[in-house]
C-alpha cells in the first residue's frame, strides 16, 4: 500500500466516525433545542428519557473523531486547535452541563431551572459546532503550519450562518427521534413539527451553500469547473427529493422513514462538503498529504482503529436494539 493511499484511508475513516457522531448526538441535541417548543414538564420528562440510554455513548464517535485527527493529521489537529480554543471550552462546558441535566433532573424537586439550563447548552453546543464548521470553511491563516490569527477569529458571520443552520437541522433530528419513541398527543406535535422545521432547514441549507463561494475562492473555483456544476445539481436535487419524501412520510405517519431520510441528508451534506475541499484538509492550503503523520504511526493507529469501530459500533446497535420501542409517561 503507498503511502499516498493512508492519509485517504484516515480521511474516509475520521469522516465516517464524524458522520455517525452528528446523527447520533445530533438528534440528542434536538431534544434540547425543541424544550424550546414544549413547556409540559411531563412531556420534557418523555423527551430526555428517550435518549438517556444512548447519550453518554453517542459521544463516542466525536472521540474517535478527535483521537483520529491528532493521530493522523497533526498538522492539522494543532493549526486547528489553537484556532478554535474559545468555542471548544464553551462546547465542552456545555456538554459537560448537559450530562449532569440527565443525572439531576430526575432528583430535583422543580424541573424549572434544569430544563432551561438544558435548552440553553444544547442549542449552544449545537451553534457552537455549526459555527466551527463556518469557520473552517471561511479558512484558518496559519503561519507555516502554526495559528497566526487571534481568539476571536473563529466568531464569523459565515459561521454564525451555518451555527443557526445546524441548530434547525439538529431540532429536525431531535424531532424525527421522537417520533419514533413516543406516542400519543406528544408524538403529534412532532409530527406537526416537521413541515415548518424542513421547510427552515432547506432555506438555511440554500443560504449557507449561496454564500460559501464568496466566503471561499477556492470552493468557488472548483464548483465552476466541469463536471463539479453537475454534481451540485445532483447533489440539489438528492436533497430536495430527500426533503419531500420526509414530508410525505410525516403526513403519512412513517415513523422510521422520517429519521432515516434526514439522516441521508446529514450525510450528504458532510460527503459534499467534504469533496469540496479534498485533497484540502484545513482551509486554505494544508492537504490530507501535508498534514500526515508517518506511515509507521499511521499503520499502527489503523490496527486500533479495526478493532474500536466494530466494537463500538456493534455496542451501539446493541443498546439500541435493547433500549428499543416506545417510551411511556410511566417510564419517565
Amino acid at each position: 500500500m503507498s503511502d499516498e493511499l493512508f492519509p485517504i484511508i484516515w480521511f474516509g475513516l475520521i469522516g465516517f466516525a464524524l458522520i455517525v457522531y452528528v446523527i447520533l448526538d445530533g438528534y440528542s441535541l434536538g431534544i434540547g433545542i425543541l424544550f424550546n417548543v414544549i413547556q409540559d414538564d411531563e412531556q420534557r420528562g418523555v423527551m430526555l428519557t428517550t435518549a438517556s440510554p444512548f447519550w453518554d455513548g453517542n459521544q463516542t464517535w466525536l472521540v474517535l473523531s478527535v483521537a483520529g485527527l491528532y493521530g493522523t493529521f497533526p498538522l492539522v489537529y494543532s493549526s486547528l486547535l489553537p484556532a478554535m480554543y474559545l468555542p471548544l471550552i464553551l462546547m465542552l462546558m456545555c456538554l459537560f452541563f448537559r450530562g449532569m441535566t440527565f443525572e439531576f433532573r430526575a432528583k430535583a424537586r422543580t424541573h424549572q431551572r434544569v430544563d432551561n439550563g438544558f435548552r440553553v447548552v444544547t442549542t449552544a453546543v449545537a451553534f457552537i459546532q455549526g459555527m466551527i464548521v463556518g469557520s473552517v470553511v471561511d479558512g484558518v491563516g496559519t503561519d507555516d503550519g502554526n495559528f497566526a490569527e487571534n481568539a476571536l477569529s473563529a466568531f464569523s458571520w459565515f459561521g454564525l450562518c451555518t451555527g443557526a443552520a445546524l441548530v434547525i437541522g439538529y431540532a429536525l433530528l431531535g424531532a424525527a427521534w421522537l417520533i419514533i419513541k413516543t406516542e400519543g398527543q406528544l408524538q403529534r406535535k412532532f409530527y406537526r413539527l416537521i413541515r415548518p422545521l424542513m421547510l427552515l432547514f432547506i432555506l438555511a441549507i440554500g443560504i449557507v451553500v449561496a454564500i460559501t463561494p464568496i466566503v471561499n475562492e477556492q470552493i468557488a473555483e472548483r464548483w465552476s469547473q466541469w463536471p463539479n456544476p453537475l454534481w451540485l445539481a445532483v447533489t440539489a436535487v438528492l436533497m430536495m427529493a430527500l426533503a419531500v419524501l420526509t414530508i410525505r412520510s410525516a403526513t403519512h405517519r412513517h415513523e422510521k422513514r422520517i429519521f432515516v431520510q434526514i439522516a441521508m441528508m446529514f450525510m450528504i451534506g458532510v460527503i459534499g462538503l467534504a469533496a469540496s475541499f479534498f485533497p484540502v484538509m484545513l482551509p486554505p492550503d494544508i492537504t490530507l498529504w501535508e498534514a500526515a503523520s508517518s506511515r509507521a504511526s499511521q499503520q499502527f493507529l489503523l490496527v486500533g482503529y479495526a478493532a474500536l469501530i466494530p466494537i463500538t459500533l456493534g455496542y451501539t446497535a446493541y443498546s439500541y436494539w435493547l433500549f428499543r420501542g416506545k417510551v411511556r409517561v410511566s417510564e419517565e
